[in-house]
């Protein structure tokens, strides 16, 4: 029995980037490493503002990015929904959560126009590349961004290399997402799990009218997420903290079945009905190799060919056992039951290789214990040369043991022996050697 380090987001109020780093510069990782780690990066025009805050009596972390000619990053918690105008993401979106009309209007004069860069996906990802961030930092990071990218391409019919992130938008993308890779990064936990994020509802303000909240592609990248709404009419997730959600989550659940070591809480700006935070905690969970997840599904309409390949993959992806049941299904149908064995961290593996090579629409998953006897190899030195024994103990006695069958066969094949006679010369012989070796 084992403990994970677990790291837990409660997204009471939503979720963004700077409430992100927030939420876990307030569980203690030093401000002064995340600046250290941030300036490894080629960019400018930027300041950090790090401050302890209260909201709704409950104290937090306030992080914010501060932009040249003191245009305030204060992601979507600054402003209220109804005059609530972006830049944040690219200048088709033009989603971004700053209130300065001047960087959200395309139509300005051109000394203005002339300091509106544009950055792709690519530029994003050769200014990370080339950082000397650790390489964990700068594949998280870069996997986030392409998130939002893909979203927005959707979005707007576009190639993923066509969306350019506004130069404004970009500065405080990059910040709040390297940023928060950095923190994941420094942290180091076993598992990361979300709640079910709260989604606001309402309009906000866009280069092309009022959009509907979520924003279109937050709600992109929000698919197949457990959302919720309580009917609170401002922006609660931004399309930086969905697709953080999203890159990081190993699950979204309720269930909070830990031991919690740290709180943190991150602060908004702005004043809801509910407190404007986000909290995470750093928790303890134990765990075992007795913790194991089934999976099944039942299959009908699948060339029976197709297991002689699919059940060695499973195996080799760390499935502890595979097993198949002839079954009737609705109709009087003949089908396969596929029953797949393996460990918790484990489960997504196995799910996709199901998804991608099998017919199955869906599976089910049951949540087991087992209890099994203390194992261990040992080779001894047979008449047939060496040979492993599986032996299995109990109260550290031999119960049981069997010779390697793949060795045997390989002996048979050899010898031109059968395998009955290889089999029982060779168990024969491995009484000999263990009632010696005790």
């Amino acid at each position: 029995m084992n403990e994970k380090k677990i790291l837990y987001f409660d997204c009471i109020s939503g979720i963004s980037g700077d409430m992100t780093i927030g939420a876990l510069l307030d569980l203690g990782i030093d401000k002064n490493f995340l600046i250290k780690e941030l300036k490894k990066l080629d960019i400018t025009g930027y300041d950090i503002s790090i401050k302890k805050g209260q909201k709704n009596s409950i104290t937090g972390t306030d992080f914010k990015v501060i932009l040249e000619n003191n245009h305030r990053h204060t992601h979507h918690h600054n402003h209220n929904s109804s005059n609530h105008t972006h830049s944040h993401h690219n200048q088709e979106h033009n989603h971004n959560n700053h209130s300065n009309s001047k960087e959200n209007n395309h139509d300005q004069n051109k000394s203005d126009s002339a300091n509106h860069v544009h950055r792709n996906l690519n530029n994003i990802k050769n200014l990370i590349n080339k950082s000397k961030l650790n390489n964990n930092v700068k594949n998280l990071s870069k996997s986030i961004f392409k998130k939002i990218a893909m979203s927005e391409a959707k979005i707007h019919d576009k190639p993923i290399s066509e969306v350019h992130f506004h130069e404004v938008g970009a500065i405080d993308s990059i910040i709040d997402i390297v940023g928060t890779a950095i923190c994941i990064d420094y942290l180091n936990v076993d598992k990361i799990y979300f709640s079910p994020l709260h989604v606001g509802t309402g309009f906000v303000n866009s280069a092309h009218g009022k959009i509907p909240v979520p924003a279109p592609a937050t709600l992109d990248i929000l698919k197949n997420v457990p959302v919720f709404s309580t009917g609170i009419r401002s922006e609660l997730v931004t399309p930086t903290g969905a697709a953080i959600a999203k890159t990081l989550a190993d699950d979204f659940i309720y269930n909070k079945n830990f031991k919690i070591s740290k709180i943190g809480y991150g602060i908004g700006d702005k004043d809801l009905d509910i407190t404007n935070m986000l909290r995470v905690y750093t928790a303890k969970k134990k765990s075992s190799n007795n913790e194991l997840i089934l999976l099944e599904t039942n299959i009908d309409d699948m060339n029976p060919e197709i297991y002689s390949y699919l059940i060695p993959k499973l195996l080799k992806n760390k499935a502890l056992d595979v097993y198949t049941t002839n079954i009737m299904m609705k109709k009087n149908r003949p089908a396969i039951k596929l029953s797949i064995l393996t460990k918790n961290n484990n489960q997504k593996k196995i799910e996709n290789i199901l998804f991608a090579e099998t017919t199955t629409l869906g599976i089910r998953k049951t949540k087991l214990t087992r209890k099994i006897l203390k194992r261990k190899k040992i080779k001894f030195e047979s008449s047939y040369g060496t040979v492993t024994l599986k032996i299995a103990y109990k109260n550290d006695k031999i119960l049981k043991f069997s010779p390697e069958y793949e060795e045997c066969k390989k002996i048979a094949h050899n010898t031109d022996t059968s395998l009955q006679k290889i089999y029982k010369n060779i168990i024969r012989e491995g009484n000999d050697f263990l009632k010696n070796k005790n």
